[in-house]
């Protein structure tokens, strides 16, 4: 009895997946192919390198205040010295903080620029799911454990993702 109970679970299963409509797109060629997203990542790299500048004039201005005090240090009396190795502290801990923020409002920054992007590409894949009658819809650029064939709706979403993405830069 047993077994006969757990063979119809299994058939039951076993149905409901053959009836399931799946359908696979690559996200990254979907993201690749909107406007909007070339501009976010340009913006991104833009405040990156804006960034990064900021900290290398940072780290230029600790140095030269770190051998300048090399220099003189064997000179210098005690209180002074003890001085300046606190000013080389505060500057090594500026430096670390600010490196610190950079790093938060760049991915803060990313996550703004990229969410409405995100939303469209979702948008778009429930337009062509739902078009096509579709159960799942499975990203073959993520770890698959098989892969063979299958309906690849990618172009058919960029369609659609190009309308969303034009119709977002628009307002």
């Amino acid at each position: 009895m047993k077994n006969l109970l757990f063979g119809l679970v299994l058939f039951i299963g076993f149905g409901a997946v053959a009836q399931s409509k799946v359908a696979h797109v690559d996200s990254q060629k979907l993201l690749d192919t909107m406007p909007s997203r070339k501009t976010a990542m340009a913006q991104l790299d833009q405040i990156q390198k804006s960034g990064v500048a900021e900290l290398e004039e940072m780290q230029k201005a600790f140095e030269s205040a770190y051998k300048i005090f090399m220099e003189k240090e064997k000179d210098m009396p005690p209180m002074i010295k003890e001085n300046e190795q606190n000013k080389l502290m505060r500057m090594q801990q500026n430096l670390e903080t600010r490196q610190a923020e950079l790093e938060q409002e760049l991915k803060t920054y990313s996550q703004q620029l990229n969410q409405p992007i995100l939303d469209r590409v979702q948008k778009a894949i429930e337009i062509v799911a739902e078009r096509k009658k579709l159960n799942y819809v499975l990203d073959q650029s993520s770890m698959t454990m098989y892969y063979k064939g299958g309906m690849d709706i990618t172009n058919e979403v960029i369609t659609e993702l190009l309308i969303l993405d034009a119709s977002a830069i628009k307002k």
